[in-house]
């Protein structure tokens, strides 16, 4: 149970110094939106190239991963029709969606990983789908939107050039490729990349810190039923469909069984937050999701934990 308790606490004390910095307006008005887009366009495109150039692809194709990309993609979709029953904004629709299954795996499932499931590396499945599949989906469909009644539909060339404008894409792109290939980068050449891609995770999470100053708290106002649809889908209907894929279908169990569970009743994670306040889409309620989530998901891996081990 600790690792549960210390990978909140971490992300809990940094999140908490973004809220101070904006309480006493130490980094002016444009302090969240400057960082979050630090993280997207610096940060987190270096994270995504150090972390895929390194790993080892072949490894991460198991159980895991298909139990990943499974129930992931279905928590995803869940919202969709919900959010289209109600006639929700496009953006609005995609971040919703997006909070539905993407989850904290890197500040919550590393620690939660090593303590409570007893492997690290039991996360690189998720991390590796999440990279490589998630983000760039989810950041190119934001990327060509035309924006919730702003602006005009963009024409086919430019949804087909939108990779190729996205830096998470880029990167994601070409650490899958060092990797695939085995090319071993020169530490002058990685170095700074590594240095660079330190930045993104504490930036999302002081930015996500300072978005809290002021704000209402969470579920209210008009995204109210859209942050409760992706805090139930998250929290509940994410893990259980985890559960009754990997043991109905996969026939896992013991701790392949508890690993795949614990990580999909993971909480939204901050990088949701980080891209909607890139594409300035669904603000409001990717943040009151990653934190209505990460409150509600302390109970529930305790209870999986409990159940499961």
């Amino acid at each position: 149970m600790t690792g549960v308790f210390e990978g909140f606490l971490v992300i809990g004390v940094v999140v908490g110094v973004g809220y101070v910095l904006g309480r006493y307006h130490l980094l002016g008005d444009q302090g969240a939106r400057v960082l979050a887009r630090a993280a997207f366009f610096v940060g987190t495109p270096a994270l995504l190239f150090t972390t895929l150039a390194r790993a080892d692809v072949a490894a991460v194709f198991s159980s895991g991963l298909l139990v990943t990309a499974v129930t992931s993609s279905l928590a995803c979709l869940i919202f969709v029709p919900a959010a289209l029953l109600r006639r929700r904004p496009a953006g609005e629709t995609v971040v919703g969606s997006m909070a539905s299954g993407y989850v904290n795996a890197g500040n919550l499932g590393i620690p939660i990983a090593t303590y409570v499931l007893g492997d690290p590396a039991a996360v690189a499945p998720v991390l590796l789908f999440q990279l490589a599949v998630l983000t760039p989906l989810f950041t190119t469909l934001l990327d060509v939107l035309p924006g919730d009644g702003r602006g005009e539909r963009p024409g086919p060339l430019r949804v087909a050039l939108a990779p190729l404008r996205n830096p998470i894409a880029i990167a994601t792109a070409a650490g899958l490729t060092v990797s695939g290939t085995g090319v071993q980068l020169p530490e002058p050449v990685m170095a700074p990349v590594e240095l660079l891609a330190a930045l993104a995770v504490p930036a999302m999470l002081l930015a996500f810190g300072l978005s809290l100053h002021g704000a209402r708290r969470p579920g209210v106002g008009d995204t109210a039923l859209s942050v409760w649809t992706a805090v139930l889908i998250k929290n509940v209907v994410h893990p259980a469909i985890a559960w009754a894929f990997a043991a109905g279908v996969l026939g896992l169990t013991g701790p392949a069984l508890l690993a795949v569970v614990v990580l999909a009743a993971l909480p939204t994670a901050q990088n949701v937050f980080g891209y909607a306040v890139r594409y300035e889409r669904g603000i409001t309620l990717a943040r009151d999701t990653a934190l209505a989530t990460t409150v509600v998901a302390v109970p529930v891996l305790l209870v999986v934990a409990a159940l499961l081990s």
